[in-house]
């Protein structure tokens, strides 16, 4: 009987073990990407000869390793290139106001993103979160609304919005 304790405990370990390493591999392998990105566009960029899409590109790996003030600057760089994939670009870049708390600028860029794609899930919900942060409570709620009437299973807006209603 202590036999099959014990292998039970090794065995549980040994799983254990396996999921934690499995888990800080994949993390290590994910940081490395991003630092091959940085290693292939930053000099590039710094010399003036990348598209749009690069600095976008860019601009995401510094949001990803929260290097705020280097991801808005890449991102602003990325919005004024004619090849930009702008929504996307202008709510990376209202994501990295909303990070450093800059709630009225993160607003703007989210309406921006909006205006070029009026169905974009992702800066709806964003749109809300930061209004919910301003304490602009009705919008926050039309904005979760919204993005509910375009995504009915969207976990966030359905989470948010219920949480904004019962405090109502």
């Amino acid at each position: 009987m202590d036999n099959q304790l014990v292998i039970a405990y090794l065995s549980a370990l040994t799983i254990l073990l396996s999921v934690v390493a499995g888990l800080v591999i994949r993390q290590i392998i994910k940081n490395r990407q991003q630092e091959q990105i940085i290693a292939q566009l930053q000099p590039k960029l710094q010399k003036g000869k990348g598209t749009g899409t690069e600095h976008y590109q860019l601009g995401a790996v510094y949001l990803r390793k929260k290097l705020y003030a280097q991801a808005i600057s890449e991102l602003q760089k990325a919005i004024k290139e004619p090849d930009a994939p702008l929504p996307e670009a202008y709510n990376a870049l209202g994501f990295a106001y909303f990070c450093q708390e800059q709630y009225d600028l993160a607003i703007k860029h989210y309406r921006e993103a909006l205006e070029l794609q009026p169905q974009y899930i992702a800066a709806l919900n964003n749109l809300g979160h930061a209004y919910e942060k301003k304490r602009l409570i009705p919008q926050a709620i039309e904005m979760y609304e919204r993005t509910l009437s375009l995504d009915s299973k969207n976990a966030i807006a359905k989470r948010r919005l219920s949480a904004l209603k019962q405090r109502v």
